[in-house]
């Protein structure tokens, strides 16, 4: 199907993949189309959109891009053909209501199925699937099977640590959420314990960081939980996998930091009907299914059956901190981050 974007818009999108998703054939499609920003790869969207249109007969249009959307939403303004912003990360969705491109959406359906913690107060955005940031542990040289985000920062752990860089959103979130629950203070002591035992500066992406402790340059790594699907599923990278175990930091008391994918109404939305409609899907059981199975994530609806390599990893006892929260102390978090150097490495 051919995408119905208005044609002042198609310009901006020459350096960005356009994908059009709609039902097998015989699927009348009175009802239109939506219009979707897409943060996630096609692939990991394709058959949760299907299952949209075979339900509904709205057809998918696809914009993907890995950066920059929000971007575009602004310098498009009025003009955007965008209904719906599709993200990988809370951040981008928080961006993405900072910049005025999204509208809130008042729905029974949402509100019911997402909890509060994972959705905007204000109704602009909803999350889809959560993933937690765990810590991969060494088979071989690390023997305990619990840990707490504070045991990271124990001497114990000098020099075996290995980790992304701190400003990238991942580890960003992850600080707003110890200085939500510790305090700046002892938040900012934390962080400067944690610097001080890695065994390098950070660098690379979670999987890199699995990949030197198979390596033996660090016994710890910390990461997002659906890299370890990811990594099972890559020949070249199964190895990595199998030499590390998950461990669910703070499983004994608050819980584990998560973080979630999630989707907003775009604010000049032609198709607001569509919009909705699609948005009201995800948080059907039938739509966290698929999405959760396809991305090794977990769905953020309560009774959604985990996939079976999902629960192989143990229970997830989550942090309930809203997201709302962690976004608001995400500018302090980037500048404690900065403040102690932690990208600089141990011993800066």
């Amino acid at each position: 199907m051919r995408s119905k974007f208005r044609a002042p818009a198609r310009a901006l999108f020459t350096t960005i993949m356009t994908v059009s998703i709609s039902a097998a054939s015989g699927i009348a499609h009175a009802d239109g189309s939506v219009n979707i920003y897409s943060y996630r790869e096609p692939k990991l969207i394709e058959p949760l959109l299907k299952a949209f249109t075979e339900k509904t007969g709205i057809a998918t249009n696809v914009v993907f891009a890995p950066s920059g959307l929000v971007e575009r939403l602004t310098a498009e303004g009025k003009n955007s053909p965008a209904d719906v912003l599709l993200t990988n990360e809370s951040g981008l969705l928080t961006q993405a209501v900072a910049a005025g491109v999204t509208a809130p959406v008042e729905s029974s359906a949402l509100s019911s199925a997402i909890p509060a913690e994972f959705r905007d107060p204000n109704g602009h955005w909803y999350g889809l699937t959560r993933r937690a940031r765990i810590v991969y542990a060494s088979k071989d040289r690390v023997k305990q099977s619990k840990i707490s985000y504070e045991e990271l920062a124990d001497p114990k752990w000098k020099g075996k640590i290995c980790i992304r860089s701190g400003q990238h959103t991942y580890n960003v979130a992850l600080v707003a959420s110890m200085i939500a629950n510790l305090g700046e203070e002892k938040a900012e002591a934390w962080l400067t314990g944690v610097r001080d035992n890695l065994a390098r500066k950070p660098a690379g992406g979670d999987r890199e960081q699995v990949r030197d402790v198979q390596a033996g340059l660090c016994d710890l790594a910390i990461g997002n939980t659906y890299y370890m699907a990811a990594m099972q599923k890559n020949p070249e990278q199964k190895a990595w996998a199998d030499a590390v175990t998950i461990l669910f930091p703070n499983s004994d008391d608050r819980g584990t930091h998560v973080n979630i994918t999630g989707i907003a109404q775009a604010a000049n939305a032609p198709n607001k009907a569509n919009a909705v409609a699609l948005m009201e899907f995800m948080a059907s059981n039938q739509a966290q299914q698929l999405y959760a199975e396809a991305n090794g994530e977990y769905p953020v609806v309560a009774g959604v059956e985990l996939s079976p390599t999902v629960k192989s990893w143990g229970e997830l006892k989550a942090d309930t901190l809203p997201l709302s929260k962690i976004s608001e102390l995400r500018k302090k978090a980037s500048e404690m981050v900065d403040r102690v150097r932690f990208d600089q490495g141990p011993n800066s």
